[in-house]
Parts: structure tokens; sequence; C-alpha cells
């Protein structure tokens, strides 16, 4: 009796290299989806301006924090919003939250403290959103411009409609990822953040 091993065994090749090039046409797509994302500006007249967290060195915020501040305060400054929600808890053994950090950057541009809103619970972009929106539905702001980086402008508008905050993306016009090494390192980053999204929404980054 002739063995089936072969066939078998060619089946099962061809099975993986499908799947093999599923995923890849996967994971080039969102990659696309991403890259395309980071050149919309939806900005228009809204209630808020919510400015997503990144790292705070003590009283500072980072580079890559400050470039999202000047964007929100520019929108602020210009008549987009009325608010600025500031957003991002504290990291390990930081002595002060990135929302406080942000906010005290804004003041010391002289933004008024009454339109200055801060949640300083959330260590991630979903958090960030959440408490955000909870934030918005306590003083009655129903309308929202997400700040962050251009490659991270896809995941935060899934998450804010996910969340149903009706929202507008805004990216900033600049960026600390300066470099092609670093801009594409960046984009590889929030390529599995995003599939860690799609596979679990809460848990994600």
């Amino acid at each position: 009796m002739q063995s089936n091993l072969p066939l078998l065994f060619r089946r099962l090749g061809i099975a993986a290299l499908a799947v093999a090039g599923t995923v890849a046409i996967v994971f080039a797509y969102i990659i696309g989806s991403i890259y395309y994302y980071s050149t919309i500006d939806e900005k228009r007249p809204a209630d808020a301006a919510i400015i997503l967290g990144a790292a705070a060195w003590y009283k500072r915020p980072s580079p890559v924090f400050e470039e999202r501040i000047r964007h929100g305060l520019w929108l602020y400054e210009n008549g987009y919003v009325k608010k600025l929600v500031m957003t991002g808890g504290k990291s390990l053994r930081a002595p002060y939250s990135e929302a406080y950090v942000a906010r005290r950057f804004a003041l010391k541009k002289h933004i008024p403290a009454d339109d200055i809103l801060i949640e300083e619970e959330s260590h991630n972009t979903y958090e960030n959103l959440a408490n955000a929106k909870e934030l918005m539905e306590k003083h009655d702001l129903r309308s929202a411009i997400i700040v962050s980086d251009p490659f991270h402008m896809k995941r935060a508008m899934s998450i804010a409609e996910d969340l149903g905050i009706k929202a507008y993306s805004s990216p900033t016009p600049t960026t600390r990822y300066e470099s092609t090494a670093q801009s594409l390192r960046f984009l590889l980053q929030e390529t599995g953040h995003m599939i860690g999204y799609i596979i679990s929404p809460i848990n994600s980054d």
C-alpha cells in the first residue's frame, strides 16, 4: 500500500503558506492603515481636546509628550476647543502624574485653570480615553479633538469610536521620531499595539 505521507506533507505545506500569506496581508494592511491615518487631520470646532498621556520626567514632559501638549494648546488658543483634557497617571516611582505635568505646562503658558481638566488614573491609551470620556460627561462636553503622535492616531480613534466618543483626529504636526529608523520602529511598535487592541481591547497598551 502506497504511503500518503508525501501528499499529506504537500497539503500541509500549502496550508502553511496560505496562512503565512494571509497573516502577511493582514499585517501589511494594518501598517498601511496606520500610516495613512497618520496623515489625516480632522480638526474642527469641538468642545474639548483630549491630549493623550506620554512619559513625564519629574515635573517636565518628555519631548514626545511636550509635542502633544503644545498642539493641544494651539487648538485651544486658535479657538478650536473650549477645554483641554489632560490624561495620564503616574509611572512607576514617578512623583507626579502625566496629567499633572501637562496641566502645569499649560498653566505656565497662561491657559486658565478652569479650562484644564485632568484624569490621573490611566496607564494606557484605552484608559486615557475611557477616563477622558467620564470627565467629558461630567462637564457636559459632547465632542473632542484627540491629540497624539501621527502613528498613534489610528488606534486612538478606533478606541474613541468603540467608547462612543464623538471625536476628530488631529495628530501633532511635528514629531520627535525624526529619523527613519525611529519612525519605522514606532510604526512597527504601534502595529503590534493595534493588533493587541484588536485581540483584547481592554488589556491592550
